[in-house]
């Protein structure tokens, strides 16, 4: 029996976000946008009502709550803007998700609860200057020393750089094994000391409103018991943060195709040409009925994925693809939205343009678009297999 109701908790959970965020978050998006400025209250708003650890076990200081109201929360929170998105795909699907699945109890204990609880902010540092989708060719390095690491190299496009407190980063302990020599660590701002420096990017195309930057290690040191995993699992624990990452991503582009969809039938609506209002020429009706087919297809995709999530099952390319076509749709979606809107959607009159300018970026982190496409062939041609991991994904405790 297939079921598609939402539960009692999921429909007054996307009624608490929705209100929330159109309260707290939407008046003054717009500004932020334009201004390039990240408000550090916004952390602290979405812990206040427990997003930050939405998803995790009550014993680790989350709400108890599953896969599904995550990618439910996402919705809502993108409906606004991406960037409030990204501030729980990274901390939450990137950073802590990383640590529940991967981490010792004592790591989860030390770690997991602050996160989960909104006290610390956490990020992911994967990508390098020199290595984006090739992961295997980062620069930075860790070795051994004593009874701890010492780090080395850089990162960039690091969502929440220059404001996270808990960063969970990668580097090489043996280059010549490339994938199978990336390690993964936990990194406090807090005791890094002066060898960690992180920077804000400016100028971004889109997402103007979060923070982007990138930091820089100089022989820090993390204790041995910062480790997460073994050494040498970095890349299977990279690519399991980026299963939750990609469907964190795949349903906030669905809540942009849904605010494009409505804000293009508020227009539609009130727009007049030769006598009428533009939602009755077709070929503008044609532009709105492939939003609602776009937003109905990528929802059943992410919730799919979401809900496998729930069981405990590895959905790698589930998630890829969830993540694939939504990003895709979410894309096409704002630039027929500002279409839709002719010389007024090409302005910042109206927020479509902010859409479509966020829409991009999502097509290239995460996975590039292209990256997608490959998986998908590879897992239709049989040349990729998922194997078992050593930690799976802990199944939903109800």
């Amino acid at each position: 029996m297939i079921g598609f109701d939402l539960t009692g908790e999921q429909k007054s959970l996307v009624q608490t976000v929705r209100e929330f965020a159109a309260r707290e978050l939407a008046a003054t998006i717009q500004e932020q946008d334009r201004a390039q400025r990240y408000d550090p209250g916004t952390f602290a708003k979405l812990a206040g009502i427990g997003i930050t650890g939405i998803c995790w076990p009550e014993r680790y200081g989350g709400a108890g709550m599953d896969y599904i109201s995550l990618a439910l929360a996402c919705e809502e929170l993108e409906y606004v803007d991406t960037s409030l998105r990204v501030i729980v795909s990274v901390h939450l699907g990137l950073c802590s998700g990383g640590i529940y699945q991967w981490g010792t109890e004592a790591q989860r204990q030390q770690f997991l609860v602050p996160l989960a609880r909104g006290e610390r902010f956490g990020a992911f540092g994967l990508t390098g200057p020199e290595a984006g989708s090739d992961v295997a060719g980062m620069n930075a390095s860790a070795r051994r020393d004593g009874d701890g690491y010492i780090l080395n190299g850089e990162k960039i496009w690091v969502s929440a750089a220059d404001v996270a407190d808990t960063f969970l980063v990668f580097a090489s302990t043996d280059k010549e094994k490339k994938h199978r020599g990336i390690s993964a660590f936990i990194l406090d701002r807090h005791e890094a000391g002066a060898g960690f420096i992180s920077y804000t990017l400016h100028n971004k195309a889109g997402i103007r409103a979060g923070n982007t930057g990138g930091f820089a290690m100089h022989d820090v040191r993390v204790p041995r018991t910062n480790l997460l995993g073994e050494e040498g699992e970095g890349f299977k624990i990279a690519m399991s943060c980026l299963d939750n990452g990609r469907l964190t991503v795949g349903a906030g582009a669905t809540g942009l195709i849904r605010a494009c969809l409505d804000a293009s039938v508020r227009y539609a609506k009130e727009r007049r040409t030769f006598g009428e209002p533009i939602g009755r020429h077709q070929l503008v009706q044609q532009l709105i009925a492939k939003m609602v087919s776009s937003y109905d297809a990528s929802r059943l995709l992410v919730l799919r994925a979401a809900w496998m999530k729930n069981q405990g099952v590895r959905c790698t390319r589930e998630t890829a693809l969830a993540k694939w076509f939504a990003t895709d749709a979410s894309f096409q979606a704002a630039a027929d939205a500002v279409q839709i809107h002719g010389a007024y959607g090409y302005s910042d009159d109206y927020p479509v343009a902010r859409f479509l300018r966020n829409a991009k970026g999502a097509q290239i982190y995460e996975g590039t678009s292209q990256i997608q496409t490959l998986l998908q062939a590879e897992y239709a041609l049989g040349y990729r297999q998922d194997k078992p991991l050593r930690r799976p994904l802990p199944a939903y405790e109800s």
